[in-house]
Order: structure tokens, then sequence, then C-alpha cells
């Protein structure tokens, strides 16, 4: 016989309760910074929760290999967040997160300088706090011309009254770790940044503590609690903790097959994709599936047969948030980091009070 709903959600439910009762004392220590990307489902978050919100972080604009800079902020945000004493940063980013034009981009010298003087004069006209540089899949051979590029840009920045801050890739150790996969992350993804020289330069670095398991892995958390506190603990080898923002997944992840006519001759293969806390919810109802708790990483998760082959949710929710929260405090970080807004569990802001501005 099927479990009632309430019975088979009853870890979640739990979950929710726990995160509800919280101390209106919690997070109010720490920045709170909150990435935005163009959708109504993040709009609508930002409007209902502005006031809990310290720094809104926009994925606006994209850089191509030849310096140019294109985007725009949306103009109900960027007056959304000034209404309410809130900052706003925009992203920058390499487009397409493409290693090839990236390399092409850093060892240009003109390319460089017509990027940066572009930047500086959007900060100087639309009023922005910063700009946070979000370059990824950069190689571990342009490690010293990325260092080189950052340092350039903060002297563009600054005269403009713009800070400087970067998104650096999550790195748990000095060694690039056991497997080929490890490898390439390591080539590809973790190595190519100079933590002391981007500390000392910038403003702040936001760490992206998540995508510790994705589609191209098996299934596992976001970001365990015990893998981001190895993460966060090499950092501040290299950075204050006053420098250092610890980043928050809130979307939910699903393991599946799927079928790809495209992979041959295999045509299948595992896949996941991140899901919003109120669709996590409803697959774990429709699959009268029971959400367990793992004390060790500190979030939700359950498996549950479709045509006989299991599917995975590690379920981000309000629970693995405060333990998140409990991290950046005990490690006194500067904040807090959060991708994204639109997809997390309502009962996060019960731990993040309005701020007086």
């Amino acid at each position: 016989m099927r479990r009632p709903v309430r019975r088979a959600l009853m870890s979640g439910c739990a979950v929710i309760a726990a995160a509800a009762s919280v101390s209106p004392a919690a997070g109010q220590d720490g920045e709170r910074l909150f990435y935005y990307v163009d959708n109504q489902d993040a709009y609508e978050s930002l409007v209902a929760n502005i006031d809990r919100i310290d720094v809104v972080a926009v994925s606006a604009y994209y850089v191509e290999e030849d310096g140019v800079v294109w985007g725009s902020v949306d103009p109900r945000v960027l007056a959304l967040a000034r209404e309410h004493g809130a900052k706003v940063i925009p992203l920058l980013v390499n487009r397409g997160f493409d290693q090839e034009k990236l390399h092409t981009l850093l060892a240009d010298d003109a390319a460089r300088d017509r990027m940066a003087a572009t930047l500086a004069e959007v900060c100087r006209r639309d009023g922005y706090d910063g700009i946070q540089v979000d370059f990824e899949n950069l190689s571990i051979h342009d490690r010293d011309a990325f260092t080189r590029f950052y340092r350039e840009l903060a002297a563009a920045l600054r005269p403009a009254g713009c800070g400087i801050s970067a998104a650096v890739v999550h790195r748990p150790d000095e060694l690039p770790g056991p497997t080929p996969y490890h490898k390439w992350l390591f080539d590809s993804w973790r190595g190519g940044y100079d933590l002391k020289a981007l500390g000392e330069i910038g403003d702040f670095i936001s760490i992206m503590t998540y995508s510790q398991h994705t589609r191209r892995t098996p299934p596992g958390p976001q970001g365990g609690a015990s893998w981001v506190e190895d993460v966060v603990r090499y950092f501040l080898e290299f950075v204050p903790a006053s420098k250092l923002s610890v980043g928050i997944a809130v979307s939910s992840q699903h393991w599946y097959t799927s079928y790809e006519e495209r992979i041959t001759p295999e045509l299948a293969r595992s896949y996941s994709a991140q899901l919003s806390h109120a669709r996590a919810l409803s697959l774990i109802d429709r699959h009268d599936a029971e959400v367990q708790w793992s004390d060790e990483h500190q979030v939700g998760y359950t498996f549950f047969p479709v045509g006989g082959t299991f599917e995975w949710i590690f379920l981000e929710d309000a629970r693995s948030f405060r333990a998140r929260l409990d991290l950046m405090q005990r490690h006194r970080l500067r904040g807090f980091s959060v991708w994204v807004l639109g997809p997390e569990d309502p009962a996060i802001w019960e731990a993040l009070p309005p701020r007086r501005r």
C-alpha cells in the first residue's frame, strides 16, 4: 500500500521544521551574497527577500576573445537593490567557458585593455559596487596570465569607484588527486588560480564550494559538509578569512538514465539535472520515496526505482543550508555566496532575518 504523502516525506518535513526553528540571530554575521540569473523565479525571489540580501551578484556581462564586453543588468533589479540598500555586483563571464578563447583574451594586450575600459565605463555609468570575475575552464598554463589580467582590471576599476572580486573553482588539496578525472579538474578548472595573489589584489573571493558531484560523476551531494570543510581550509592557507565567501548551492540534484541517440553505440548514459526544491519534493512524492539524512555530509538524499533502474536525488534544503552557515561562522569567513536565487527551499529565509539598513 502506498504511504501517505505526509509519511513519505517525513524526513524532508522534519528538515524544514528544524530550519524553521532556527534562532532569528542565526546568519546575522557575514555578508550575504546571492547570485541572480535573468528568469522569473529569480526575480520573484529577489523581490520577496531583498531585505535579507546584502549583495545581488547578477550574471550579466560576457566577454569574447577580442575583449568585447556585452550584456546588461535588468534596471528593475538595480532599482530594487538601490531602494533597499543592497549592493549590486555584476558577473563578468568568459562566454561558454571556452578555454581556447579565454587563452586568446588573456594573451592579447589590446583585448584586455578594451575589456577593462568597457567595464570601467559601465561601472561609472550605472554605479555598480563592483565586478566579479567568473572565468572558468581556466588552464593551469594561463595561471600567470590570469593574475596579470586580474591586477590590470583592478587598477582600471578602482578609479571608477568599482571594486573587484573573483569566483574561484573549488580545490580541497595541493595535489591534483587520484584519478584521470581529478587530473583534468586540476589542469583545466582548479590549478589556474593563484589564490594568494588573487586574495591580495581583490576585495574578496567567492569559493565555488559546490559541484562536488555533477552530471559527469556518480550521484552525491553538491557540496558535502566534510568536503566543503576541506576546501575552505585549503583556501585559508592563502587568503584571510575576511576575504573568503563560502559558496552554497540551493538547487537539488537528480541523477537518472538519459537516452541519447547521439551517443553510439551505447545510446544511454547516467546523467543529472538540477531541480528546484519544489520540483525535488514533487518527484520524491511521486515515487513514494523517503528522504534520509547524512550526518557526515549534512544533506538529505533518496533513491527510488524507475522501471527497475534506480534514480537518486540529493535534496538541498533549509537544514543543509543552515549547516553551511554554521561552517561560515565557525571559520569567521567574510560571508557566503549562494548559487542561485529562485530554486531554493523557502524555509532558508527563516535563518536570515531582515537587515536594518
